[in-house]
């Protein structure tokens, strides 16, 4: 007897957990589709280094760099849901990049299981310190008093720092012109150097030249001012409904099992909550953030919904 309520206690627990009660049993791999260096890699980097401690397997950071994200990420998209390849995903990555390529090898949101949003990276809006503004409503003014004279770097059409430029010039009623780089670091020399004179770049890239006075901070992009640069205005401080938030997240295949979700999710905010992360990621513009699966997915939807119609409108494309 007591052998059956034995058999019959293991059947119930298997079927509530089928055969992942014991993960990871192995290595984890957590793909960053950039090359390394960037603030996405230092992020990823800190999350293996604590993860591989928690969990008990090494987790290893691969970057696998390309077509705006989309190689890196399509290696997590088409993996097993096992929970043993995980990506560090970004706005551009799931919420543009769609939009932007005519062909996508995966779908950016049906085919990825949001874990939890990490951390937004502060965006600026920086000008070059020889022209006459100090604020974004002297930009504006300046702008209109000479319309198609003023060059705006990005990283390429459909970049973040694009899509910010041409949201700033509709709401202001600005003509700027459109010079993109092929890549971040070349748009911000550039910059600095005087041959173009505004960009809205991650702040990971423009606050070292702000401290050194090669460029000039005006305002950051998002709907509240950083908790880095309190004293810092919003672009929507001075045209209200102005908003450009570029985030961070941690992404499995589709149909990653709930029990694996969830505890990914739980050492991740327990992670970004770490005073010594906090400050790492502090001092090269990023806010970490702790979030749940469920409200993660609801960002990922809106924000894809949002930059698609934008992107589509605009007849914006990467290639």
């Amino acid at each position: 007897m007591f052998k059956k309520i034995l058999f019959a206690c293991c059947l119930s627990l298997s079927a509530i957990a089928p055969g992942y009660a014991a993960w990871p049993e192995k290595p984890i791999t957590l793909i960053v589709p950039w090359a390394p260096g960037g603030s996405t890699d230092i992020l990823a980097r800190l999350l293996a280094d604590h993860l591989s401690r928690s969990l008990g397997q090494v987790v290893i950071v691969d970057n696998k760099a390309g077509a705006s994200g989309n190689i890196g990420s399509n290696i997590v998209a088409k993996a097993q849901p096992d929970g043993y390849t995980l990506l560090v995903g970004s706005m551009s990555t799931h919420a543009m990049n769609k939009a932007l390529f005519a062909q996508m090898p995966f779908e950016p949101v049906e085919d990825f299981t949001p874990i939890s949003l990490v951390a937004f990276v502060t965006n600026t809006l920086v000008i070059n310190p020889s022209l006459p503004v100090n604020n974004v409503a002297e930009l504006i003014a300046y702008a209109k008093a000479n319309p198609g004279k003023l060059n705006f770097a990005s990283a390429g059409a459909g970049s973040t720092n694009h899509i910010s430029a041409v949201l700033f010039e509709l709401a202001a009623g600005v003509d700027m012109v459109h010079i993109p780089y092929k890549g971040g670091a070349p748009a911000v020399l550039d910059t600095v150097g005087g041959q173009t004179q505004v960009l809205f770049g991650a702040g990971t890239q423009t606050l070292p030249h702000v401290k050194s006075g090669k460029l000039k901070l005006l305002a950051v992009t998002e709907s509240a001012r950083s908790p880095e640069l309190p004293n810092i205005p919003t672009v929507a401080e001075t045209l209200p409904g102005y908003e450009l938030a570029v985030w961070y997240g941690a992404f499995g295949p589709k149909g990653l099992p709930r029990d694996i979700t969830m505890r990914l999710n739980t050492e991740i905010n327990r992670i970004v909550a770490l005073p010594e992360v906090r400050e790492k990621m502090s001092a090269i513009g990023v806010e970490v953030v702790t979030s749940n699966p469920e409200d993660f997915a609801k960002t990922l939807k809106a924000d894809a919904d949002k930059y698609t119609k934008l992107i589509q409108d605009l007849k914006i494309t990467a290639e």
